[in-house]
């Protein structure tokens, strides 16, 4: 799709003659001969870029830029001017225009000047449009599940994610450590900054120092150029330490300076680098047992523990279940072009007795192969891994609920409330999320005594 440029001169002729030529450029222009019909074509459609006279009447080029930068500031202003006032138009360049053509001016020289701004422009927009897509896909609402257990991990990154404290996420494999770290980063004042990962205990001891801190060129055999360690590339923003737990004790004491110290040396290097990073550490170790071990530096540990989170294995909040299936079947149908919409009261009662080893790790994977092999829009049992029924349960360590009618109520509830507050209350919308018809849904709203007005507050 080719751009829209607004050309704004008030000499007439020359306005459309330029928009004509930009025309046969491939761009889609508009002329306009005054500044107030620029700002109306603006709020009626969406432009590009705008091509701006500096001379014009009543409201000039300078006030529009103005304007332009304060209601629509992704859209880059070039100015056009005559050569005598040149510096009248590199002062507009400090105040935000992107350049000026001065006049006499060859159309070449307009097209460049223009390609410029516009690959700029959509740079820009695409870093725009990613980083809201990360803070969506990193908001509270991401964090799923109104279990006890896990209520209280939202308060606390609730509380912590405004300040500046290290974190130290405990927890089993494949609770969400990584998710909650990128929560924390882009709810907190560094958003805008890089949020960097690292996997300790996948980088070999040898290369770990360097992944950290970088190397200068000829540091050691193989380094042929200078390289920016991760601690230097999050400058800002937050640098998350996965599996800290199994970092190697060498690098653990550098660590632990530039935790003090705010400072670094590369490898090879003898400058000294300053550097402004947020903790997040993870681990699944008991990292007290490290210490007493003699594997985990104690000083470390308590430079890393300043605010614990404990991330509850999903064995713990089974009452999270039904929600999060929900929540992973409606994004795995939709990425795959898939109809699944509901799971079947013995898919779910199977799943909430499961001990979920891997976790919610392994609970998404599940569904995913669900939603890949279910021929209907209701995933059932027979479309789960057998690994489900294989593998004992909580129900054979006596955790299969008394009465059973009871427990299929409350899931059955669950997923209808979680529908119901989905779809805004709307009942047609939330039927088609369950995959049920709807008088289906209102009676079993009725017969579960489903108050609607609380389950969409709640």
């Amino acid at each position: 799709m080719s751009h829209s440029i607004l050309v704004v001169d008030d000499e007439v002729r020359l306005a459309d003659v330029l928009a004509a030529a930009l025309e046969d450029l491939g761009y889609r222009a508009t002329a306009v001969h005054s500044a107030r019909a620029a700002l109306i074509e603006l709020e009626r459609a969406r432009f590009d870029l705008v091509l701006t006279d500096l001379r014009l009447p009543v409201m000039d080029g300078r006030a529009l830029l103005r304007e332009v930068r304060s209601r629509w500031p992704e859209v880059p202003v070039i100015i056009i001017t005559a050569f005598a006032a040149v510096r009248d138009a590199v002062d507009l360049v400090k105040e935000g225009a992107f350049d000026y053509i001065a006049k006499p001016f060859e159309i070449d020289d307009v097209s460049a000047t223009i390609r410029r701004a516009l690959r700029l422009a959509d740079v820009v927009r695409d870093n725009e449009r990613l980083r809201s897509e990360l803070e969506g896909r990193y908001s509270f609402d991401t964090l799923i599940g109104s279990s006890a257990a896990f209520r209280r991990v939202i308060e606390q990154v609730t509380e912590v994610c405004e300040t500046k404290a290290t974190v130290l996420l405990n927890g089993e494999s494949g609770t969400g450590k990584e998710l909650v770290a990128r929560a924390i980063h882009f709810n907190s004042p560094r958003r805008d900054k890089p949020f960097i990962a690292v996997n300790c205990a996948a980088i070999p001891e040898t290369l770990l120092e360097s992944e950290l801190f970088g190397h200068v060129k000829g540091a050691f055999t193989g380094a042929l150029a200078n390289r920016t360690g991760r601690f230097a590339a999050a400058d800002g923003g937050t640098l998350f330490l996965d599996e800290i737990g199994d970092m190697p004790l060498p690098i653990q004491a550098k660590l632990l300076r530039v935790i003090q110290e705010r400072s670094f040396e590369p490898v090879g290097a003898t400058r000294t680098q300053t550097v402004d990073v947020r903790l997040v550490a993870a681990t699944h170790k008991d990292m007290r047992q490290a210490v007493d071990t003699g594997s985990f530096r104690e000083d470390l540990f308590y430079r890393l523990n300043v605010f614990p989170i404990m991330l509850p294995p999903l064995r713990d909040r089974a009452d999270d279940i039904p929600l999060l299936s929900l929540h992973f079947l409606a994004e795995l149908a939709e990425s795959m072009g898939k109809r699944a919409s509901g799971f079947s009261p013995a898919a779910l009662a199977a799943m909430t007795a499961y001990d979920w080893p891997g976790n919610i790790r392994e609970l998404h994977n599940c569904i995913e192969r669900a939603v890949i092999v279910a021929k209907t829009p209701t995933i059932d049992v027979t479309d789960l891994p057998q690994d489900l029924f294989s593998t004992p349960r909580r129900s054979d360590r006596d955790a299969l609920p008394r009465d059973l009618d009871a427990e299929l109520e409350r899931i059955e509830r669950d997923f209808i409330i979680e529908a119901l507050r989905r779809s805004d209350g709307v009942q047609v919308r939330a039927a088609k999320l369950l995959g049920i018809a709807e008088r289906s849904l209102w009676h079993r709203i009725k017969k579960l005594g489903i108050r609607l007005g609380r389950a969409i507050a709640d």
